[in-house]
């Protein structure tokens, strides 16, 4: 029974080996620590604003008058700022997947640093 727990020990050693280091050996590295870094700094803000401007609509018809007043003939503000999401979503996703590439490329450099 030795006998096979060692050769057990030795095959994942030897496939530790061949795969790359470990999950905490990746986090702790510096590159991992920029590509967190600068994810964060990226995301957060625009979450806070789609989050703004997303419940802004809705705030601001329930409690205030200043979306309902015509914006273009019969069409008041508030459609005009119902669109503006809709434009909002398109130009974030479109920014998010220009700066992703970005990302892709760190993980890339990650992976070929630590032998995945």
């Amino acid at each position: 029974m030795d006998a096979k727990v060692a050769k057990a020990a030795k095959a994942a050693k030897s496939a530790k080996g061949t795969q790359g280091k470990s999950y905490t050996e990746v986090w702790h590295s510096a590159k991992f620590k920029t590509l967190i870094s600068r994810k964060k700094k990226f995301i957060i803000p625009l979450t806070v604003f789609f989050l703004l401007f997303y419940f802004a609509l809705p705030i601001m018809t329930s409690y205030s008058e200043v979306l309902n007043r015509p914006a273009i003939g019969p069409i008041s503000w508030a459609w005009v700022f119902a669109f503006a999401q809709f434009v909002m979503t398109w130009a974030l996703c479109i920014l998010y997947s220009r700066v992703a590439r970005r990302f892709d490329r760190l993980v890339d450099d990650i992976r070929r640093e630590m032998g995945a």
